[in-house]
């Protein structure tokens, strides 16, 4: 298998890894009150920190009124759910040719980043806990750890890809 064989099937099994997670991560916004419920059962028998335990509590009641009360208010969940399926979908694009779809790349780093601020600012307006917030954080964090990967194996690609102009480069065969 030639280097640049082996950097595309590398930057696939990344690409895979990352979109099932960014699939997971969304389909469990869905469930929310009975995943609360269940979070909140386990904590309980765990010995989990008070804090933790209470925080998963309160977070409970909440959507548990928000559910019997106004519904309406979980849509809101729905599309934070959609949005992260959404956006898988676009990871498509450097599946099919990373070189040239390495822009999908960098916009998943941009908004890893911009969970940061997100999580600073919002979460303090929201009444939530400092330390909640730090876990909202390391989503963006741990989200661009791969894409960082990702972004360095399709630069390598690129040196190892001869240069075509645009309108005579073949786009990367699928897998």
């Amino acid at each position: 298998m030639s280097d640049r064989a082996a950097q595309l099937r590398a930057i696939r099994a990344w690409l895979v890894f990352f979109v099932v997670c960014l699939v997971l991560s969304g389909a469990t916004a869905f469930p929310l009150v009975h995943e609360l419920r269940w979070a909140e059962e386990v904590l309980r028998h765990v010995s989990a920190p008070d804090a933790l335990t209470d925080w998963i509590a309160r977070i409970r009641r909440g959507l548990d009124t928000a559910d019997s009360d106004y519904p309406f208010l979980l849509y809101g969940t729905d599309w934070l759910a959609y949005a992260h399926l959404v956006i898988a979908v676009a990871f498509y694009g450097p599946y099919r040719d990373p070189i040239r779809n390495i822009w999908v790349i960098e916009f998943g780093m941009i908004a890893c980043a911009g969970i940061i601020p997100l999580a600073l600012i919002c979460g303090p307006v929201r009444g939530i806990p400092l330390w909640w917030s730090a876990i909202d954080m390391a989503f963006g964090v741990f989200g661009v750890l791969p894409l960082y990967v990702l972004r360095r194996k399709i630069k390598r690609l690129e040196a190892l890809t001869p240069y075509l102009p645009p309108d005579r480069a073949p786009a990367v065969p699928a897998a």
